[in-house]
């Protein structure tokens, strides 16, 4: 487990704990890493809502599709993001989402019961974890209203220039790579794919940005919605 300290020191349910504790508290908390493969699910909706998850390597996305098959992005994860601890903290039965590896990924997964409950060895993390865990669901609500906020927009455009105005503002420059293909971009956004191209190929055209696949590149003119 050491080989992922590095990973997991970025994650908010491992603040404030050593890699001295690391091997113990995994054992503790009946842990396990699995491999998913582009594509496949780390959960599917239905399954038993007990496990907490984190990325080690790759990426994963959180989804939910509607009645008629449509889906919708719900987060996108990366190395050191967590998943699932909403659903298993809530004391739902099955998970109302499904996770997905958008890219050849590694996930740690914990039971989030073990996180909860005191075990007999009265281990001096379990305190910490439960702290962090409160802590990451409150970093996860403003997540949703960042998304919120994206799809209030009232326009295709205006969602998507939200988006990597925010994007680079975070990466702390006008040059940045997302996190996710154009697909789930669109999803995550709440438009159509078809109507998102057409937009970015306006902006660039107009010379307001520069974009190739994932890559994008906001010239200054673009500060300003």
């Amino acid at each position: 487990m050491e080989h992922y300290f590095s990973v997991l020191s970025h994650c908010s349910l491992f603040h404030g704990i050593g890699q001295e504790d690391l091997n113990e508290m995994m054992g503790c908390l009946g842990a396990k890493i699995t491999s998913v493969s582009k594509g496949e699910p780390v959960f599917l909706e239905g399954d038993p809502a007990q496990m907490v998850g984190v990325v080690l390597s790759g990426g994963v996305q959180v989804v939910q599709d509607d009645y008629y098959g449509n889906r919708s992005v719900l987060s996108i994860l990366q190395p050191g993001d967590s998943f699932g601890e909403a659903f298993s903290c809530a004391g739902l039965d099955h998970m109302p989402v499904s996770v997905f590896a958008v890219k050849e990924s590694e996930v740690l997964l914990l039971n989030c019961r073990r996180i909860l409950t005191l075990c007999s060895h009265t281990c001096h993390f379990h305190s910490l974890l439960i702290q962090n865990l409160l802590q990451g669901l409150a970093q996860k609500n403003l997540a949703f209203t960042q998304k919120v906020r994206y799809m209030s927009q009232k326009t295709t455009k205006d969602k998507l220039l939200t988006y990597l105005l925010d994007q680079a503002k975070q990466q702390g420059s006008a040059e940045f790579v997302i996190p996710c293909d154009r697909q789930t971009l669109a999803d995550y956004l709440g438009v159509e794919r078809t109507a998102m191209s057409a937009e970015l190929s306006k902006l660039k055209k107009a010379g307001q940005l520069d974009t190739k696949g994932s890559w994008f590149h906001l010239n200054p003119v673009e500060r300003h919605i």
